[in-house]
């Protein structure tokens, strides 16, 4: 089996500790994902999906338990070394894109590779512009954001997600807001850059028909995980 990309065991998180209103949100979560693997994440509003793709995705902590990502063990990192790591390590596709409107496709492709750097230079443009093709959209470079249509700044995003070659995709629900036509395109590149570069993804998704072409669906229920079972 591939190296585990990310390794969670006995996985807790508690907001309002402390609190008349402390809640329990995710309960003792054991969860791997290898490099190559292609998983999706699904269950009912209020499982817990979001919180735990966004522990997994180091933008919180978890309450108690191992969270490890690329073999690191994040809990004996500072916040610093997590910035570092969830930068270098992790790319991310929202349902809503979030680019920047002030710049262009390319800038905002070209973004995280800045915040990494410092600066850009030419490679980092050649790079940016590759993406874009990749993604079709090498002739809408230079236009903003709000000069594409829906389906097209999400292919941007997914664009700048692999700008740095990430070990992992975790994307929540990045078809959500698309046409079906549009939304199988989108699950089409992530399918297609998993397979090229052998990265992990994680996709958090309502539609069944998606999750099914997926390698394993992972069914998250009142913060535990109900089953975790290949497709095939």
């Amino acid at each position: 089996m591939n190296a585990p990309v990310i390794d969670l065991t006995g996985i807790t998180k508690t907001y309002g500790i402390g609190t008349p209103v402390e809640t329990e949100v995710l309960h003792g979560i054991d969860l791997r994902l290898a490099e190559g693997e292609f998983a999706a994440l699904i269950g009912p509003s209020g499982s817990g999906k979001s919180t735990l793709l966004n522990l997994i995705g180091l933008l919180e902590r978890p309450t108690s338990g191992r969270l490890s990502i690329g073999g690191r063990d994040t809990a004996t990192l500072n916040e610093a070394e997590i910035t570092q790591l969830r930068g270098r390590s992790i790319g991310f596709v929202f349902q809503f894109h979030h680019l920047l409107p002030a710049f262009s496709a390319m800038e905002n492709v070209m973004m995280p590779t800045i915040i990494a750097r410092g600066a850009a230079d030419d490679e980092v443009e050649a790079t940016a512009l590759q993406l874009l093709d990749a993604v079709g959209l090498k002739a809408h470079a230079h236009k903003k954001p709000g000069e594409l249509s829906g389906g097209q700044q999400q292919r941007v995003a997914i664009a700048r997600a692999l700008a740095l070659k990430p070990r992992l995709i975790l994307a929540d629900e990045p078809t959500g807001n698309l046409d079906t036509h549009t939304a199988d395109d989108i699950f089409a590149l992530l399918r297609e850059f998993n397979r090229q570069t052998n990265c992990a993804c994680l996709i958090v998704t309502h539609d069944p028909r998606l999750a099914a072409r997926c390698d394993r669906i992972v069914r998250l229920v009142d913060g535990q995980i109900a089953d975790d079972l290949p497709t095939a």
